[in-house]
């Protein structure tokens, strides 16, 4: 890791300052900033708390006013070079006299990357790559879409102890607490859309929405429908926030509802080309409540990123399992994960998880 042990400490402060931004501030990043004085005395904090708001340099710089002039600013993401809706970080921190700029991760963005080396030709001294992982991670949403052109993806299950997402007849209301049913809300609130396949939608009848009270036009509901089986009467059409029926692109169909073409893949929809579509519409994070084929179909083609669990204090020994077939033949395939959160909630424990990098492999 680049930089002191007194940079960790400050730039762990931004990470926590861009986590305040989560779902608030898409299509753009989350992002933090701690500005110093010349002593090294904290002067000013922010964060990005809206999309077309102060980013968090500004908002930082605003807080510290003239003791930020020959001071230190710590940002979790490069300073941005470009002039959007907002002007460039890079020049705010140039006015405001900075003297050092420390960041975390360099910005993907072609359009707005740069700040660090406008900042480095002016004379300020900066440092990169401090808790790049962490800064990273509070990020991951953004940083998906911005290097991969796709969503973010976040798998959301529920399951008793042994794995069952239903019982054997079926019934699977409820499985999990009040306060996992919360906590699945608030999740949902914080991302731009919710996708749930057809089989879901015809067994649950779900309106696939957040509460409390929505932003307007978010989360935006997508169902993957290759034919068009959506009833024009589905609560997931009620107008209570927008919704695309994704269909196969040769499917003939004459539900009234906004469709989004897609190509097939086999039995299904291609869903490269489905994220590839949500992308473009600005959509930067997936929470997936499909049931288990439709997991299975994501999870086979590399398309999760992190899989969010909560675990029932029961058993019920059959029924559907949470999980269908995911591509892998032998033990030595399984989508291993690596867990970042394990904490009880109500009576059920919430599980987070994302996926192992690959094992390099041996020169033989």
């Amino acid at each position: 890791m680049a930089g002191s042990p007194q940079d960790a400490v400050h730039m762990a402060r931004a990470v926590e300052l861009a986590a305040r931004g989560h779902g608030h501030t898409s299509p753009n990043p989350v992002v933090g900033c701690v500005v110093l004085d010349a002593a090294g005395r904290v002067a000013g904090e922010g964060f990005h708390a809206y999309a077309g708001g102060p980013h968090a340099e500004v908002a930082a710089l605003r807080e510290a006013g003239e003791r930020a002039r020959g001071g230190t600013a710590y940002v979790t993401l490069e300073p941005c070079d470009h002039t959007g809706r907002t002007g460039p970080c890079s020049g705010a921190l140039l006015e405001a006299g900075v003297a050092r700029v420390v960041h975390a991760v360099a910005d993907p963005n072609p359009k707005a990357a740069g700040g660090a080396g406008r900042l480095r030709a002016a004379g300020v001294a900066v440092t990169a790559g401090v808790l790049a992982e962490e800064a990273e991670r509070v990020n991951a949403e953004w940083l998906t879409w911005a290097r991969l052109g796709r969503p973010h993806v976040t798998w959301k299950f529920a399951a008793t102890l042994d794995g069952r997402s239903a019982a054997a007849d079926g019934t699977s209301q409820w499985i999990t607490s009040p306060e996992a049913r919360a906590d699945v809300h608030r999740l949902r609130a914080r991302s731009d859309a919710i996708v749930a396949g057809i089989g879901t939608v015809l067994a649950d009848d779900s309106r696939l929405t957040a509460r409390p009270a929505l932003a307007e036009g978010r989360p935006l509901r997508v169902v993957v429908d290759p034919d068009a089986r959506t009833p024009a009467t589905a609560r997931v059409l009620d107008g209570a926030a927008p919704t695309l029926v994704a269909v196969a692109a040769d499917t003939v169909t004459t539900l009234g509802a906004d469709l989004l073409r897609v190509p097939r893949d086999g039995r299904g929809l291609d869903l490269h080309a489905l994220l590839k579509e949500l992308a473009a519409r600005e959509v930067v994070s997936v929470f997936l409540e499909g049931g288990p084929t439709l997991a299975g179909a994501f999870l086979a083609r590399g398309l999760v990123d992190r899989v969010v669990a909560y675990v029932a204090p029961a058993l019920l020994g059959a029924g559907a399992a949470a999980l269908g077939e995911a591509g892998v033949r032998t033990i030595g395939e399984a989508h291993r994960l690596i867990f970042d959160e394990v904490s009880p909630i109500g009576p059920d424990v919430r599980l987070v998880a994302r996926p192992a990098p690959p094992h390099p492999r041996r020169e033989k």
